[in-house]
């Protein structure tokens, strides 16, 4: 059986959260998905689970903490191609997610940084391993 990652994260308003995510181009699991929680996954094998507070705090015993003022951890997704993830930033931006960071270019490497409404991060990533081989010969 495939290994699968489930991300957990707590959001304020689950359909302006789910709104946002499909414009980033995942696909809603309704067997996960229930008036408490949407699951929706990127890829077969990542799952992201927006949760409400009250069913993320449920679970837990501390505090969940205002994500726009604290970084706790940061999620990347790969990119097929650099015009893929400028379209998936693009599509993301008008649905209402911000850009804190401007684009990183190393080059063999560009990333974009999407913050969603409940400050929670994820980097867009295209590698391009031509490039990336060339560098390493060098």
């Amino acid at each position: 059986m495939a290994k699968i990652i489930f991300i957990n994260l707590p959001v304020k308003n689950l359909e302006r959260s789910l709104q946002l995510y499909t414009q980033m181009g995942v696909t809603i699991n309704p067997a996960f998905t229930d008036n408490h929680q949407k699951c929706v996954m990127w890829g077969e094998h990542i799952y992201v689970m927006l949760q409400s507070h009250e069913m993320f705090q449920s679970h837990i015993k501390k505090e969940i903490p205002d994500m726009h003022q604290f970084q706790t951890a940061s999620y990347t997704l790969p990119m097929d191609s650099l015009e893929q993830m400028n379209e998936t930033m693009e599509k993301a931006l008008r649905a209402g997610g911000k850009e804190p960071v401007p684009m990183i270019d190393e080059g063999f490497m560009q990333i974009r940084v999407l913050e969603d409404f409940d400050g929670h991060t994820w980097s867009f990533i295209y590698l391009d391993m031509n490039k990336f081989e060339r560098m390493k010969e060098r």
